[in-house]
């Protein structure tokens, strides 16, 4: 039975981490569902230069990504009939990278506003892995008690906050963004290569 890892990707900025996390799970032979919201197609227009429309998704998500699909369903976010909008839809868990605030509140008090917040309250409530990766900055208190309310509900917050001891002061952006995407998947339990772990030992790469 198909049991593919959902991935929802809202309008804050920071799509590149979305690709990072969508081609490493391929990479892996894993199964891949994705959810593109509104406001983040008009967020990867604006980073990427990329299209994603519902009528022509295959063409548009493979040059956003820049390979071949693999084993990857695209579901349109304003399809709340969706398979990923119901507990009995088998899915291994969700990442929502990168998150917006609007994306948290809305996913925190069950406001299933679309299917990427519909998802990953029904991830939440059937307590399968669910991972959001806020990128904003600074946070106010509101954002930080939808924060709370995640963690409570049992979701790993994973703020976009690349680490350096990988790559130094001259780490490239990939470098950077790779670090985060490898967090992501460490928190969903899929091996990958795209971090340098650390090792105990200071200027140790």
């Amino acid at each position: 039975m198909r049991e593919p890892w959902i991935i929802g990707v809202s309008g804050a900025s920071g799509t590149p981490y979305a690709k990072a996390v969508i081609g490493a799970l391929l990479d892996a032979g894993e199964s891949v569902d994705l959810v593109v919201s509104r406001a983040a197609r008009l967020t990867l227009l604006d980073e990427t230069g990329a299209t994603i429309r519902d009528a022509h998704w295959k063409d548009d998500v493979a040059a956003w990504l820049g390979r071949d699909l693999g084993d990857l369903t695209y579901w349109p976010a304003g399809d709340l009939a969706a398979g990923p909008s119901s507990g009995s839809y088998p899915a291994r868990g969700m990442a929502v990278v990168p998150a917006s605030t609007a994306a948290c509140a809305g996913i925190a008090i069950g406001l299933s506003k679309d299917l990427l917040q519909r998802a990953a309250e029904v991830n939440l409530k059937e307590r399968r892995r669910t991972v959001v990766v806020p990128r904003e900055t600074p946070v106010t208190r509101s954002h930080l008690e939808h924060l709370i309310a995640l963690v409570d509900a049992g979701a790993v917050v994973l703020p976009a906050s690349p680490g350096f001891y990988g790559s130094g002061a001259d780490a490239t952006a990939q470098q950077l963004i790779d670090f985060i995407a490898g967090k992501v998947l460490d928190s969903l339990g899929v091996e990958h290569t795209l971090m340098r772990r650390w090792s105990g030992q200071i200027g140790e790469r």
